[in-house]
């Protein structure tokens, strides 16, 4: 079964292999979009970096999801008001809502702030969303009721959608442009105290930064405990002019999403329950049950009659807390990721935030989450 995502297929960044050792302040394993907002952050702060990917710069999820830019926590808000508490839960949000504001100022041409919507996929479903509602409002976050042709829920005004793979590109080039030096097809294959080997090579740092998300536990087993990997799948259509979905949508509790492009091409992914217990995985193709399910909900839900043109998968990190992680693991060795399926906005939050605990000590996003 094809596995190839449609995002960032207008442009590609070909890196070089690393071939010997190299030397730098800080090595970046992972160039996704936590990665890339960690080089940048530290390229930024004057920090001689290094940077490397197993695959290709936006080769896992952040060039394979929904191409979702979502406040808050993969929790919705009032949950994580009940889980974390009131300030918390809200110091994070306020957090995430710069960061897209960030993220749009740096890369305006991969996204579109045109919002996103929560629709209820049942009664139940509905009463959640009127919790949600009535928790945000008191807290003074973005979000409106809503009831339209898609059903009714939450309609949030300061989300957007983006390419994922074009927004990572960019950024690779402008990192690499500022002088960092970054490399792909590069598998770290050990990490130890200021030295990561790979295949053909090694990087000399002084600190060393794991920016993954699916398969943390595998390059770091000491989070075996506490991470597991997920397997998540989409599909995405050729253009479909009858139908107009003007924002980012989920439903079903965020177990199925989609959006349109501004080309006119459906992107829809979900339907996880579906495969049960045969998504907690690290393979990453895509299954006939879970992409048989999506094309139900395409068809018959969303009314897309277009041309079925890519069928993907991803692995992506779950923790038990629904918080991501975001801690020293190893002297001197860093790790971000776990994102529990909503790692584009707080993953690059996760990304700078260890960059700031290199350069300055502390973080405010890193107090939130372990305060």
């Amino acid at each position: 079964m094809i596995n190839s995502p449609i995002w960032g297929e207008e442009e590609r960044l070909s890196l070089p292999v690393l071939d010997g050792d190299v030397e730098g302040d800080v090595c970046v394993v992972g160039l996704g979009g936590s990665g890339l907002a960690c080089v940048r952050a530290l390229v930024d702060a004057g920090r001689r970096v290094v940077g490397i990917d197993a695959t290709t710069v936006a080769g896992g999820a952040a060039g394979r999801n929904g191409g979702f830019l979502l406040g808050g926590l993969a929790m919705f808000h009032h949950d994580a008001v009940a889980r974390l508490g009131r300030d918390k839960a809200v110091g994070i949000y306020e957090q995430t809502l710069k960061a897209i504001d960030r993220m749009i100022a740096e890369t305006p041409s991969a996204i579109r702030r045109v919002g996103s919507l929560r629709i209820a996929a049942s009664a139940e479903e509905e009463d959640d969303c009127t919790r949600q509602l009535d928790q945000m409002q008191r807290d003074g976050l973005p979000v409106e009721a809503y009831a339209g042709s898609d059903g009714a829920g939450l309609f949030f005004p300061a989300d957007a959608a983006y390419d994922p793979a074009m927004r990572c590109h960019a950024l690779a080039r402008d990192a690499c442009a500022a002088g960092a030096r970054l490399y792909e097809r590069t598998p770290a294959v050990s990490i130890d105290e200021g030295r990561v080997t790979t295949r053909n090579g090694r990087v000399h740092a002084d600190r060393i930064v794991v920016a993954v998300d699916g398969r943390l536990e595998l390059i770091l087993p000491e989070l075996s405990q506490r991470v597991r990997s997920v397997r998540l799948q989409m599909l995405a259509t050729a253009p479909a002019p009858n139908r107009n979905i003007q924002r980012p949508t989920y439903s079903r509790w965020g177990l199925d999403y989609w959006q349109q492009r501004a080309d006119r091409r459906v992107v829809l992914g979900g339907c996880r329950d579906v495969g049960a217990a045969d998504e907690f995985t690290t393979d990453d193709r895509p299954t006939e049950k879970v992409q048989d399910a999506l094309t139900t909900l395409l068809r018959e839900r969303l009314q897309v009659d277009a041309e079925i043109t890519h069928r993907w998968a991803a692995t992506v990190g779950y923790t038990q807390t629904g918080l991501p992680i975001l801690e020293q693991v190893r002297p001197r060795v860093w790790a971000v990721g776990a994102y529990s399926g909503t790692g584009n906005v707080i993953g690059a939050l996760c990304g700078r935030a260890v960059a700031d605990i290199i350069t300055r000590g502390r973080s405010d996003l890193a107090d939130l989450l372990h305060a």
